[in-house]
């Protein structure tokens, strides 16, 4: 019915790409294997890397400096922003190179309330592009604009003069097919709509290493914990990507007009592994999670894979990435970003650049995938930044982003 849904999975949910099979039936595209089991959840696009500076460093931000975007990486860290308050609008066109009419847009701000605490909101977008929807007899049934947002708010407190953390509140809305009927199979499809919630920490240190002023920062977060989500029927209902995210941030001054920065995310989905099944459909290894609570599966997602610990070490995915400064004006960035091929087999590296001048800002960056006619390849990721009040109430924690 979806004529272009099956493009936007490749790129949207971590399932197996196949795109050089040597025989037509060795492997279905998108398909599970004994060996091959993606994670897969319901309103994907809320895991995009939404701004270009994170993306342009293999999508890394949980211990990275404080910026508008920090919402989606680590709202924790605002707590620490030397900007009074800032504002930034980040857009994507996505799947450029199969669709010319899709995209992700991302408005993002925060306000300082004091030395110790900052408010931020967001508004994340995504247009899937018009679509045709037919029947099984390719009767047209309507044409139709599929698109996704979500609203968040959060707060952030220092509770240390080197910690802090935060919480965020989030809705999230859905609509891939409007309300359609169809009887002949009984199937019914709405709008369907969630709620979430993000809690998160950050620490940060200065020290000296080398005879070089450095800063050391750690973050985590967990995101988007909610119920499930439906489109149809209450009796089936799909996990929203509830996430898991560490990572660690170092920078140095190598001089007073030269700045490094090496950052490192892992990154898991808090969602039960697939179940492994025989070819009539019956388990025979695994859990059956269409009847897990969000919770439950939650904790349950550290220890369900039908491959044991090795393939539970296969559903972390790591992000990697430098940013080199020179006088707060121009970022030059590179990274790198891998999932191992059983759990979707994302691999790419990302180059991005950044200027800055007084309060404006603007962020680029470009992807690039290891694998051929990959539906990510020459991702483009642009951001603008609004910057206000250079002495900020917030101690110095790193660049001034």
């Amino acid at each position: 019915m979806f004529n272009r849904l099956y493009f936007i999975l490749l790129a949207l949910l971590p399932i197996q790409l196949f795109a050089q099979q040597d025989s037509p039936t060795e492997t279905p595209i998108g398909g599970q294997t004994n060996d091959s089991r993606p994670i897969t959840t319901a309103v994907p696009f809320l895991a995009i890397a939404p701004d270009a500076r994170s993306s342009g460093m293999g999508d890394v931000g949980a211990a990275t400096s404080p910026d508008a975007t920090a919402t989606h990486w680590n709202p924790a860290k605002l707590a620490f922003a030397e900007r009074d308050m800032a504002v930034s609008l980040s857009y994507s066109p996505w799947l450029q190179r199969i669709v010319g009419d899709m995209s992700l847009s991302y408005l993002t701000g925060y306000k300082k309330l004091s030395k110790t605490s900052a408010i931020a909101a967001s508004m994340r977008y995504f247009d899937l592009g018009s679509m045709q929807f037919t029947d099984a007899n390719k009767q047209i049934i309507q044409d139709f604009n599929p698109r996704e947002f979500a609203f968040d708010a959060s707060y952030a407190m220092k509770l240390s003069k080197k910690f802090s953390m935060a919480v965020s509140g989030r809705y999230i809305y859905s609509n891939l097919s409007g309300n359609i009927t169809n009887s002949s199979t009984n199937t019914d499809t709405r709008a369907a709509n969630s709620v979430a919630v993000d809690i998160s920490a950050f620490y940060t240190t200065d020290f000296m290493m080398g005879g070089l002023d450095s800063d050391l920062a750690f973050g985590a977060n967990i995101s988007n914990m909610g119920p499930k989500i439906s489109y149809s029927s209450e009796n089936q209902k799909d996990f929203i990507p509830t996430n898991l995210r560490l990572g660690t941030a170092l920078t140095s001054e190598l001089d007073p007009y030269n700045k490094l920065t090496f950052a490192l995310d892992f990154n898991k989905l808090l969602v039960p592994s697939p179940a492994e099944y025989d070819e009539d459909g019956n388990l025979i290894n695994g859990s059956d999670a269409s009847d897990t609570g969000w919770v439950t599966g939650m904790f349950q997602s550290f220890g369900d894979a039908p491959g044991g610990a090795s393939e539970e070490l296969q559903e972390f995915m790591i992000g990697t990435g430098l940013e080199y400064w020179y006088n707060d004006l121009v970022a030059a960035r590179a990274g790198y970003y891998y999932e191992s091929e059983n759990k979707g087999d994302r691999q790419y590296f990302t180059v991005g650049v950044g200027l800055r001048y007084q309060v404006f800002g603007i962020d680029f960056s470009y992807l690039i995938t290891t694998a051929q006619n990959h539906p990510l390849q020459d991702t483009l990721r642009f951001t603008l930044f609004l910057n206000f009040n250079d002495k900020a109430t917030a101690s110095n924690t790193g660049s001034v982003n």
